[in-house]
C-alpha cells in the first residue's frame, strides 16, 4: 500500500525491532519527550480556543490551521494526559505535515484547565464533550472531519462515533481508536495489580489534579483524606461522594464501558487498534466483539499501550496506517 505525498509503504502488522518489542518500552515511550525533537511547526501555528458547551461548561483546545487543509484532525488525549503529551504532539506534527489542520482538546481538568470549570472531571462527561467536538468541527468549513483518541481519549471518541449516529458531527468520516479501554473497571484494576511503576504514574498524576483543583475551588473540595489513597481503585471509590449521581464506582464505570452491543448501531467508518501484549487493556475484552460494516479491529502482537514504535528509523505505525486509511478514502 502506497500512501500520498510519497510517503512509504504501510505494512498490515506492526513488527517492531526486537530491541523495542517490551510492552513496557512502547508504554513508556509513547509519552516520551524523545518523540517531539527539534520544532514543531504545529505548535507555532496554533490558537488557543476555549469551546463554551451548551451545558455551560468550558472545555479548553488548541487549533493549528492550514490554509488549504486535506481536512481537521481533532486528537483527543488519554486519562491524565494533555493537548501537551508526547503522543499528541507527535501525531498532530505528523498529520500537520501531511498538509491537515490539527486540533488538540483538552478533556475537562485536563492540561491547564482546571480553572474554567467547578465541577469535577469523570470519565462519563460525554455530552459536554461530544458538544465540543460539535463545535470544532464546524472550524473545518466544508473539509472533512477525523477525530484520533488515545486510550480514555480513544473510549470518548467511540462513544463520539456512536452519538454521531443520532446527532451528526459536520463533517465527520472517520473515528481512529488507539488503545481504548472497553471496560475501565478492569483497566483500573489492571494498573493496580500490574508493574508499580504504572500504579505510580497515574495515582501521582491524578493526585496533582486534585490537589490543583482544590487549590483553585478552596470552598468546594478538600481532597485530603482522598489523598492517602494508595490505588487508583481505592482513590476512585473515595471520589463517589463528589458524584452522587451515581450509587457506587462500579455504576459509574458502566456508564463508560463498551460492550459488543455498542460497537452494532455506527454509520461511519471506526477503526481500532490494540495491541495483544497491551499491559492496561485487557485483550479478551476485545476477543468479544463482533466487526461490522463499520467497526474494524487491528489486533496487532506487539505495541503495548499507545505505543506501536519502532527504530531504525524511529516511526510510528499507528500514524501510518491512519495516514493510509484517509488516503484510501481521499
Amino acid at each position: 500500500m502506497i500512501n500520498k505525498n510519497n510517503t512509504k509503504p504501510v505494512n498490515f502488522n506492526f513488527k517492531p525491532s526486537v530491541f523495542i518489542r517490551n510492552p513496557h518500552l512502547q508504554s513508556i515511550l509513547s509519552s516520551s519527550r524523545l518523540r517531539i525533537p527539534g520544532k514543531n511547526p504545529m505548535l507555532q501555528k496554533a490558537q488557543e480556543k476555549i469551546i463554551t458547551t451548551s451545558f455551560g461548561s468550558r472545555l479548553l483546545s488548541f487549533l493549528s490551521p492550514q490554509v488549504n487543509p486535506r481536512g481537521l484532525i481533532i486528537i483527543i488525549h488519554g486519562w491524565e494526559g494533555s493537548s501537551s503529551s508526547a503522543y499528541v504532539l507527535a501525531a498532530g506534527k505528523y498529520f500537520y505535515d501531511l498538509g491537515f489542520s490539527i486540533c488538540r482538546l483538552n478533556l475537562r481538568d485536563h492540561g491547564d484547565s482546571h480553572h474554567l470549570n467547578e465541577g469535577l472531571f469523570h470519565g462519563a462527561l460525554i455530552e459536554e464533550t461530544f458538544d465540543a467536538v460539535s463545535q470544532l468541527a464546524l472550524l473545518a468549513a466544508d473539509s472533512p472531519v477525523y477525530i484520533i483518541g488515545f486510550s480514555l481519549g480513544a473510549n470518548f471518541a467511540l462513544r463520539v462515533g456512536r452519538k454521531h449516529a443520532k446527532t451528526p458531527v459536520k463533517g465527520l468520516k472517520h473515528i481512529f481508536a488507539v488503545s481504548p479501554p472497553l471496560d475501565p473497571y478492569k483497566t483500573t484494576l489492571a494498573i493496580d495489580n500490574g508493574p508499580f511503576f504504572y500504579r505510580q504514574y497515574f495515582l501521582k498524576k491524578w493526585k496533582r489534579s486534585l490537589i490543583n483543583k482544590q487549590r483553585l475551588f478552596p470552598h468546594k473540595y478538600d481532597f485530603s483524606k482522598l489523598l492517602q489513597a494508595k490505588t487508583c481503585m481505592d482513590l476512585t471509590e473515595s471520589m463517589m461522594p463528589y458524584f452522587p449521581d451515581y450509587p457506587s464506582y462500579r455504576d459509574y464505570f458502566n456508564l463508560y464501558t463498551l460492550d459488543n452491543e455498542f460497537f452494532q448501531n455506527f454509520n461511519l467508518p471506526v477503526n481500532i487498534f490494540i495491541a495483544e501484549d497491551d499491559p492496561v487493556i485487557p485483550l479478551e475484552d476485545f476477543s468479544k466483539l463482533q466487526e461490522n460494516e463499520y467497526v474494524q479491529i487491528s489486533r496487532q502482537k506487539f505495541g503495548g499501550h499507545c505505543g506501536f514504535l519502532d527504530l531504525f528509523p524511529f516511526s510510528c505505525w499507528h500514524q501510518e496506517k491512519i495516514a493510509a486509511m484517509i488516503n484510501e478514502r481521499d
